[in-house]
């Protein structure tokens, strides 16, 4: 095994804002209070509180600024990753309430064990900028489906390079395996941007707003979010 990726935490003197990258990933970035600078944590803030969820799982904790939010908007987060430190970060950095439950695990294996089910699962999980590839398969998709309440939906985050990246259509055409309502939410024109797919009881979801605004950063925010759109997803490329 390798060495431990290089954790580095930079503050900002001005705002107190923080940020958290480990190796070449930027895991976080966030205000003094934990709500997070990221358009993309926004998106899915706002898609989320579209659904209502009294409980969401979340797969991939990083500085764990989603689930702050969710938490301070009255939201049960269980929380899922293979890496105990970044929990110990996500409280000590970024405020994390104590009410987020976490558990040290693969986000398939905990699903395959546990028999909760939730009324919504986000996948935002990265291993040296990629989705781990099993957590990207159709029977992770059903097995995904299985644990979600009627009317539950499964959104994942995706790190897109460019408009000709495949990944995203990719991503969500393996999800139509599992769901017949997959959705993408994009903006092209952008390199190494967020796009997120999304499946199951999608189809009344509109475009997110910023609904929890930080101590700074809130008119790029409002820009960002601005940007994007559902799109129809692209043929496959041969």
């Amino acid at each position: 095994r390798g060495r431990p990726a290089e954790i580095v935490l930079a503050q900002d003197n001005r705002t107190g804002g923080i940020s958290y990258w480990q190796a070449r990933d930027h895991q976080s970035v966030a205000d003094r209070f934990g709500v997070s600078l990221a358009e993309y944590i926004h998106a899915l803030f706002g898609l989320m509180l579209q659904r209502r969820p009294r409980h969401v799982l979340m797969i991939g904790c990083a500085g764990g600024t989603l689930a702050t939010m969710l938490s301070r908007a009255g939201i049960l987060v269980s929380l899922v990753d293979i890496d105990p430190l970044s929990f110990e970060i996500a409280r000590r950095y970024f405020h994390m309430p104590e009410d987020v439950n976490c558990h040290v695990r693969d986000g398939a294996d905990f699903l395959r064990r546990t028999k909760t089910r939730y009324d919504a699962v986000i996948l935002d999980a990265f291993a040296d900028t990629i989705i781990p590839p099993h957590l990207l398969a159709s029977g992770f998709f059903r097995l995904v489906k299985s644990r979600l309440n009627r009317g539950g939906v499964f959104l994942v985050n995706i790190v897109v390079r460019d408009d000709d990246d495949p990944a995203p259509d990719r991503i969500a055409r393996t999800m139509r395996k599992a769901w017949r309502q997959v959705r993408l939410l994009d903006a092209d024109g952008f390199v190494n941007r967020n796009a997120v797919a999304m499946g199951g009881a999608v189809k009344g979801l509109e475009r997110p707003r910023l609904l929890m605004k930080p101590a700074h950063g809130s008119r790029a925010l409002e820009k960002s979010l601005a940007q994007l759109c559902f799109r129809p997803l692209r043929r496959a490329q041969t």
